[in-house]
């Protein structure tokens, strides 16, 4: 390859430094940036210097029709310069290229990547381009240069082809679209009663209500009769209840760290960072001492539902293991009441966020969070136990159906 270009690398960091840069002006000189490789404009940046300063570096002028390629940031990024720009230099993240004959531009470019992404793989690093290589390494690769018209041939195949993946990744952005949209649809028929049919045999929710409401005196919320829903989003079914996280379950937010007065014993903890829709992260946990009288009411069992107070605030999951785990103050712990299920709960949560109408129950400025009393408010269909294991099961064999397509998709784009 350094047969047919010459190459330079912009200066060393020192060389150009912020004291330097002055106003735009007539005769003030442009210094061109990575970020003009990586955007593909060369218009855009705001650094000049003197021409006294460009005298000095003059070696590292840039002139129309160069490659520069980007060596930081995203690297490996390649732009030709138009043949209208403004006389500058490269800084120190940019290398030039001059190509000996630019009726090669197209091919030497092509090349120019597979060499980088070729570099790459062999560092077992996959296509993400980590560094340029050393001249001595770059200019000693062998270009395999076939005549000009075997080139456009080259060029004008390639070029077809990435036409034709193009539009296979926007069909692929439409399915997963198209997935997203079938999971909040399905979400929208659970919760109103149309997903599943109703049995009559069923317990009603206004008998597992009153039951709450017997058995548990820390429900946030009086049990009452809903039948009449106009006043309500949307219309449920007789044996259904309108009521609310606050009602039909027990929560509390996990401990906070306070470091130098917390006392007990060191215990793994989870955090936001380790919560994620439907699955956690457990390999960066990290240890806050607990007392053993807090453990009970800061610790998750299996079936508990964790949800985010803070960032995401509502995003869930669900415990499935079968040892305890303690979390903090930024995590809500749900605990169902009379056999209530989590799963439908979490899958409440995730209609709401789909949807956005968690946003509602959130407070703040900026940052907005959904605290303590405002996630007992939420207000959610409750179907009664036996339904809600049948609409459980439904979702989680459709959603089952639409994850391996989903994955499949992801899968064919790493190939």
């Amino acid at each position: 390859m350094g047969s047919v270009a010459f190459y330079k690398k912009g200066p060393f960091g020192s060389s150009i430094t912020k004291s330097m840069f002055i106003p735009e002006s007539e005769n003030a000189i442009k210094v061109y940036e990575q970020k003009n490789a990586i955007y593909k404009n060369a218009e855009i940046g705001s650094y000049y210097i003197s021409e006294e300063k460009f005298d000095e570096l003059k070696g590292f002028q840039v002139y129309p029709n160069d490659i520069i390629v980007s060596c930081a940031g995203t690297i490996g990024e390649t732009y030709v310069m138009p043949t209208e720009i403004k006389k500058g230099i490269i800084n120190q993240a940019l290398m030039r290229i001059k190509l000996f004959n630019n009726e090669i531009l197209d091919f030497y470019l092509m090349y120019f990547d597979f060499v980088l992404k070729s570099q790459a793989n062999e560092q077992g690093k996959g296509t993400a381009i980590k560094n340029i290589p050393p001249f001595d390494i770059l200019k000693n690769f062998l270009l395999p240069l076939p005549p000009l018209s075997e080139q456009y041939r080259i060029r004008d195949f390639i070029q077809g082809i990435n036409e034709k993946v193009d539009c296979i990744d926007n069909d692929k952005n439409i399915v997963s679209a198209l997935i997203i949209q079938t999971k909040s649809k399905i979400l929208d028929l659970a919760i109103r009663g149309k997903l599943v049919p109703q049995d009559p045999n069923d317990e009603p929710a206004s008998v597992l209500l009153e039951r709450i409401k017997s058995e548990h005196t820390e429900s946030k919320k009086k049990t009452k009769s809903t039948g009449d829903n106009s006043h309500y989003p949307f219309e449920i079914p007789k044996s259904w209840e309108w009521s609310t996280i606050g009602e039909i379950s027990q929560h509390n937010t996990g401990k906070t760290l306070h470091k130098g007065r917390n006392s007990g014993t060191p215990y793994q903890y989870i955090t936001t960072s380790n919560l994620y829709w439907d699955s956690f992260v457990l390999d960066n946990l990290k240890e806050m001492p607990f007392e053993e009288k807090e453990l009970d009411k800061f610790s998750a069992i299996k079936g508990d539902l964790l949800i985010c107070e803070g960032g995401d605030g509502g995003r869930s999951a669900i415990w499935t293991e079968e040892y305890a785990i303690c979390f903090q103050n930024h995590i809500h712990r749900v605990r169902p009441f009379c056999d209530i299920k989590s799963k439908y709960i979490y899958f409440f949560m995730l209609y709401s966020s789909l949807k956005g109408s968690i946003n509602d129950y959130k407070k703040g400025i900026g940052i907005q969070s959904l605290s303590s009393s405002s996630l007992a408010s939420i207000r959610l269909s409750l179907p009664p136990i036996e339904e809600q294991k049948r609409i459980v099961k439904k979702i989680e064999d459709i959603f089952d159906s639409l994850n391996e397509i989903e994955n499949s998709i992801k899968l064919k784009r790493k190939l």
